[in-house]
């Protein structure tokens, strides 16, 4: 049974609803749960804080760490849900073992983040295009230097109200191809949501966004001559009639969960979902002969963030002429419906958290 304490001054007042932006502020609680070398305990519900933490922690020196992304979103009825939450636990055991991490209970996942959820349910934002965004990390909290994986191991939830991901919404991005820096490698960390990967993005995205862009789109780390991902998302590309995205087997791609649904719901739209390699070559022909209709990335963060235009080597090619496309926007408003149960849930992909309960602030 997950244990509840309760924080004595909310930090909601602290929140500026009509500016929300993303990862700004955070809600009143979280989850702890420890490993004590032989198993997980059932975890904590207690106030959200600082944490007391020794300067030999493992992780501030050889990041043994893995993380998750996933969101709440209020429904039309006055209720909330999760959506595919089950992907993200098993994404999280799939990560943990190539981190050398213990695998954390899925069921208990989905119920330690429904019941932090419900605690700090006030905190779920009602505006479009806004949500809950939760976060599970689970980090080696051994005190040694040395390169051996630790013994002990903490697992922690937050959450923070949020708007969109981009400053620019739903509008279109400005993305670079690298030709130069290389986020991940076949056999490396590329397919775990770990810290790692995110540290290898940061040269390459700022010096990008000095230049105008507001993101990486990688290349593979080899012969830079493969799409891979953006740094923050999985990337699609509607050649034709075709939705092509890069294969997990690739060995550098993270299994995202937007990714997964949008490829299922592809054939819903008329698109057929394809996953293969798909060379920048293959892109800049497809750009010149007008097959190339939309470009967009996809991930929990954002849902979906069409782009506008893309850099390489100099070179800036316009997308749909810089507008958002049809089928995009079609995939936004089918997810974020599902969401929040403007569209039916054919699926069963929907979690409940709590249905028609009045919140009190």
């Amino acid at each position: 049974m997950i244990q509840k304490s309760f924080t004595t001054k909310s930090r909601y007042g602290l929140v500026d609803w009509d500016n929300l932006g993303f990862g700004r502020y955070f809600s009143d609680h979280m989850y702890v749960s420890s490993f004590d070398g032989t198993s997980w305990d059932n975890g904590e519900i207690k106030p959200y804080g600082p944490m007391a933490i020794e300067p030999a922690m493992c992780t501030l020196h050889y990041g043994q760490t893995i993380f998750e992304g996933l969101k709440a979103y209020a429904t039309v009825d006055g209720g909330a849900n999760l959506f595919r939450p089950d992907m993200n636990a098993k994404r999280l055991v799939n990560s943990a073992e190539r981190l050398c991490i213990p695998p954390f209970d899925q069921d208990l996942f989905v119920d330690a983040v429904r019941e932090l959820v419900r605690v700090d349910k006030k905190f779920i934002p009602k505006g479009e295009g806004q949500s809950l965004y939760i976060r599970p990390f689970i980090f080696g909290d051994g005190n040694f230097l040395g390169v051996h994986s630790s013994n002990t191991f903490k697992h922690i939830i937050i959450t923070s109200p949020v708007g969109s991901y981009y400053a620019e919404g739903l509008n279109p991005v400005k993305i670079k191809i690298s030709d130069e820096y290389v986020r991940a490698v076949r056999g490396g960390l590329g397919m775990a949501k770990t810290a790692a990967n995110y540290a290898a993005s940061l040269y390459g995205t700022e010096q990008a966004r000095k230049e105008g862009y507001a993101q990486v789109l990688w290349l593979d780390g080899v012969n830079l001559e493969f799409i891979d991902e953006v740094g923050a998302m999985n990337i699609m590309f509607i050649i034709g009639d075709e939705l092509i995205t890069p294969p997990l087997s690739q060995g550098s791609i993270l299994p995202g969960v937007t990714r997964d649904t949008i490829l299922k719901l592809a054939p819903e739209i008329g698109l057929k979902p394809v996953e293969r390699r798909l060379g920048i070559e293959e892109v800049l022909e497809a750009q010149s002969n007008g097959t190339l209709r939309e470009v967009f990335g996809s991930g929990t963060a954002a849902v979906v963030s069409p782009v506008g235009v893309l850099h390489y080597k100099g070179r800036d090619m316009v997308i749909n002429d810089g507008n958002i496309g049809e089928n995009t926007q079609q995939f936004y408003d089918l997810i974020t419906g599902i969401y929040t149960g403007k569209v039916e849930d054919k699926w069963g992909w929907t979690i409940p958290v709590f249905e028609n309960e009045t919140v009190t602030v």
